[in-house]
């Protein structure tokens, strides 16, 4: 019950203040509320992280390679041949840094008020995700000047690389403020609609954070006595997420309230598809189908009509519009339930399992694919291959999970993990003792990583892909080989885009500080290409 009523909450707050920006745009209307306290503002603003997690993944989907255009639409333009242009990607950029106001007045509202610890640590720590997001996308982004309202309205861009290392500060000051709160109010499942409270997964979120901002910072040269020093740092003992982070206030289609990817790639509360305009690409979808890798298990949970040979999944190459198949008619790509009407939409397993489903933010398969690559690298203690197969359990683990996040009946996560194992029996992508360099361990962990993100987080196999250059594309290759638009007008070796463009609402309102940028030449500063 404490989860449904979230949404009362979150409507409340609509009703109550014309929004959570410019501190609430507190007005002078003394019938209308100015203010609202941390407890009510925390749960909106996870909750829009978590709607923000599906738009940071529709971005990386199309760039990384996971989303390609069906047949029967026209008028995809410059994102198939990835001439973007500064206004592509607004609302992305305005909308964070709305959720980081959120975030903003919460730690304001709790600085120096007894029992308000817990509330200040946990959007301590979803600023730092929302600012790394930021800078992944962005590179260079407002920080120190940032959020200030009217009192800064042209904030200067600070650098991407000193953002990095001062969020990994703020983080430690997060876990800091969690061990040192003195009868401090507790979060709940309305407070709290991804840990419900648990404050040692508020930790270890944080800490997997870091992680990620460490892994991201450890191939720039110039940062490499910082990485050091913080993994030095770094606590062990606290640990990282072993358990996906999932965002649920309580998702519902009766109350037109659905899961933000449900209903962006599902169906709409009335029962139309989302989206016909979209399939996965070949390139991921030979990672399951053998092209590349048989991943029998995985991918008949992943995609609608996988197994079929009368009506087989529907994929294409991004940029190819002669060919390009459409979708299974009343059916996403990604659904592998049942459609008969919108009350008769069957709850499913794999991507999008169906309206009630809680909205992933951090993947515990991500955490452990993390851990590998810092055991391999030397900078955390432990066994390499122990966290990658982890990773890979992880991910049949939470694709095999219904929309109450438990396992479905009749799978067997060991055992289908053991066959994909034996199915691949040559392939160090997928048994990583096989592997006799550094480099093949590292290209299985990020190729399996890339997987694992497959339209749940795939901006983060993007970021990925340009930090690492895995998994390994062939720009003269076909679909299953080529990551790239097949329309593609980049120059570069890969022909992909390097980055997006700062939006032009920043154009037109910060041109102080705006900077024109390339999207096929100005790398984010951990790229090393």
């Amino acid at each position: 019950m404490k989860k449904n009523l979230i949404f009362g909450v979150l409507t409340l707050l609509v009703l109550v203040s014309s929004s959570c920006k410019d501190y609430l745009d507190i007005n002078a209307n003394p019938n209308a509320a100015t203010a609202a306290s941390a407890q009510l503002v925390l749960p909106q603003a996870i909750v829009g992280t978590a709607a923000l997690t599906v738009s940071y993944n529709n971005y990386g989907a199309h760039f990384g390679g996971y989303i390609a255009n069906a047949g029967g639409f026209s008028g995809f333009g410059n994102l198939l041949n990835y001439n973007i242009v500064p206004g592509d990607y607004n609302g992305l950029w305005v909308s964070t840094y709305d959720n980081l106001q959120d975030y903003k007045y919460v730690i304001d509202q709790s600085a120096g008020v007894a029992g308000q610890s817990y509330f200040s640590a946990a959007a301590k720590i979803m600023t730092a995700l929302q600012f790394q997001r930021l800078v992944d996308a962005y590179g260079n982004v407002p920080y120190t000047e940032a959020l200030q309202g009217t009192a800064n309205r042209t904030p200067k861009y600070d650098d991407a690389a000193t953002i990095y290392q001062d969020l990994v500060v703020k983080l430690d000051e997060a876990i800091a403020e969690i061990n040192g709160a003195t009868f401090p109010v507790a979060l709940n499942s309305s407070s709290d609609p991804m840990f419900a409270g648990d404050m040692n997964r508020w930790k270890q979120f944080a800490n997997t954070l870091k992680l990620r901002i460490l892994i991201r910072m450890s191939g720039v040269s110039a940062l490499a006595p910082v990485v050091t020093a913080r993994f030095a740092a770094l606590d062990q003992t606290l640990g990282f997420l072993t358990a996906d982070a999932i965002v649920n206030p309580g998702y519902t289609r009766q109350t037109n309230q659905q899961n933000p990817m449900w209903n962006s790639w599902g169906y709409t509360v009335a029962g139309a598809l989302s989206n016909s305009s979209r399939l996965p690409t070949q390139f991921i979808f030979g990672f399951y189908k053998g092209q590349k890798l048989t991943d029998n298990g995985r991918g008949a949970v992943v995609f609608k009509n996988f197994a079929s040979t009368t009506a087989p999944t529907p994929v294409n190459q991004l940029g190819n519009e002669t060919n390009a198949p459409t979708v299974i008619t009343n059916y996403s790509t990604w659904y592998t339930g049942t459609f008969s009407s919108a009350s008769s939409i069957s709850n499913a397993l794999g991507i999008l399992k169906g309206p009630s489903m809680g909205q992933p933010i951090m993947l515990a398969a991500e955490s452990h694919f993390l851990q590998a690559e810092a055991r391999l690298k030397g900078y955390i203690a432990g066994d390499f291959a122990a966290s990658f197969d982890q990773g890979i359990t992880q991910s049949f683990t939470y694709l095999y999970k219904d929309v109450t996040n438990a396992v479905g009946a009749g799978k067997n996560v060991a055992a289908d993990v053991a066959t994909y194992k034996t199915a691949n029996p040559e392939s160090y992508l997928v048994n990583i003792g096989l592997a006799t360099t550094a480099a093949q361990r590292l290209e299985a962990i990020i190729t399996q990583k890339y997987i694992a993100l497959n339209m749940i987080n795939s901006e983060e196999g993007w970021n990925e892909y340009r930090r690492t250059g895995y998994p390994v594309t062939n720009p003269v290759g076909n679909g299953y080989t080529n990551i790239a638009s097949n329309k593609s007008n980049s120059t570069r070796p890969d022909r992909l885009p390097t980055r997006i463009l700062y939006p032009s609402s920043e154009q037109s309102y910060n041109a102080a500080n705006f900077k024109t940028v390339n999207q096929f030449a100005d790398l984010i500063f951990w790229d090393p290409n």
